[in-house]
């Protein structure tokens, strides 16, 4: 049986304790904004302000309409104009450029009597990402000088009216295409995990490095009552963590909130849980706070960071990988949190990800018990 009044007096006891540790409380409300911040700036998949230099052998007005029509968007920063292919290999070994366009002698000449005409692309391929996406945004602004410049023609030509396919786009949740309104939410993630595990595990190691928790063994307090006792501060705090950080990430990214806020909530709550329940398990099995941060990482923050689908799709992830996402919560609650706050989905979508959490924590925390109730402890 619980006795919930002893619950009480370990959660009291608790934030006694956390209320001296003052710098202990700083760390706590001030590091997931401070990573929130710093990642929510530093990993940004978007290509912007491409090093970008022009060989041009033809030097004529159709060149320059390109290469204006490159540079007039925040995509191309013009480096400046080069004379020979040594100054072009030099340039790229030197990183002062990623893309080398070189117009060939007698490029609009051909252009106009051969209707067809070479431009050569050097891009820098050592970011295989980054060289693709700088090749399309080249290709779309040739093909869209091409389809002016044959529009013109047309209509000079002829007086039949030119008839075209135009494709009008309209992207959905995310319409300016903004990498952060997709990355900032799993950050979110991320940090919930990282700050909730931790705390919940060092604060029940504590004890051990201590030599506490062998009275706490002898004395009647149960198992379950003690460790509710001791996660439960920390528990909350994580939870008003959850709320600056969604709340920051708002105003600081533009991240919408479009969906029901108490579903918001309740994930939240449920993930927290999930997310605690490994650092319960840390702390049965460590004996000491460095062990106990390492196993941390190891469990739950890596897998989050690359398996979840944060950054790296999961689709496109081998099956047998795909299988292994299974083991972090984080991969559900993103799909949880990218459903809330940018899609304003329904709980009929999402009830299968708030069970899956609900049956984590509840695996781990019952896992957590048998062993410690067998008495395995692992000298670490």
């Amino acid at each position: 049986m619980i006795d919930f009044i002893v619950i009480k007096a370990i959660t009291k006891k608790e934030i006694r304790q956390l209320r001296r540790e003052k710098r202990m409380l700083l760390i706590i409300f001030i590091f997931p904004l401070f990573l929130l911040v710093i990642f929510g700036y530093a990993i940004n998949l978007d290509v912007k302000h491409i090093q970008l230099a022009v060989l041009d052998f033809d030097r004529t007005r159709e060149t320059r309409t390109i290469i204006n029509s490159l540079i007039s968007s925040e995509y191309f920063d013009l480096v400046g104009y080069i004379n020979n292919y040594k100054e072009a290999d030099k340039i790229l070994n030197t990183n002062k450029a990623q893309l080398v366009i070189v117009f060939p002698k007698g490029f609009t000449k051909d252009f106009f009597n051969k209707n067809s005409a070479k431009i050569q692309f050097f891009i820098d391929g050592i970011n295989g990402n980054t060289s693709n996406i700088i090749y399309n945004y080249s290709k779309l602004a040739a093909n869209f000088f091409t389809f002016k410049r044959l529009q013109e023609i047309a209509h000079l030509s002829s007086k039949k009216p030119i008839y075209t396919v135009q494709l009008e786009p309209r992207f959905w949740y995310n319409p300016e295409l903004k990498s952060n309104i997709f990355l900032v939410p799993g950050l979110i993630g991320i940090i919930i995990i990282l700050t909730s595990a931790i705390t919940v595990s060092l604060s029940i190691v504590k004890e051990k490095e201590r030599n506490t928790i062998e009275q706490i063994l002898i004395s009647p307090i149960s198992p379950l009552e003690f460790i509710v006792g001791k996660s439960f501060p920390y528990m909350a705090l994580a939870f008003i963590n959850s709320i600056l950080v969604v709340v920051f990430g708002h105003i600081i990214f533009g991240v919408p909130v479009k969906g029901n806020l108490l579903l918001l909530t309740i994930a939240l709550i449920f993930y927290i849980y999930s997310s605690s329940s490994i650092g319960i398990f840390v702390s049965i099995v460590a004996n000491n706070q460095l062990v106990a941060f390492l196993m941390v990482v190891i469990i739950s923050v890596l897998p989050s960071m690359l398996l979840s689908g944060f950054i790296f799709p999961i689709e496109s992830m081998p099956f047998v990988i795909q299988l292994i996402t299974n083991l972090t919560p984080a991969k559900f609650f993103l799909s949880i949190i990218r459903g809330l706050l940018l899609k304003d989905v329904g709980l009929s979508i999402l009830l299968l990800d708030y069970i899956y959490l609900i049956c984590y924590g509840t695996i781990f925390i019952v896992l957590s018990f048998v062993v410690y109730k067998r008495g395995l402890r692992i000298s670490l």
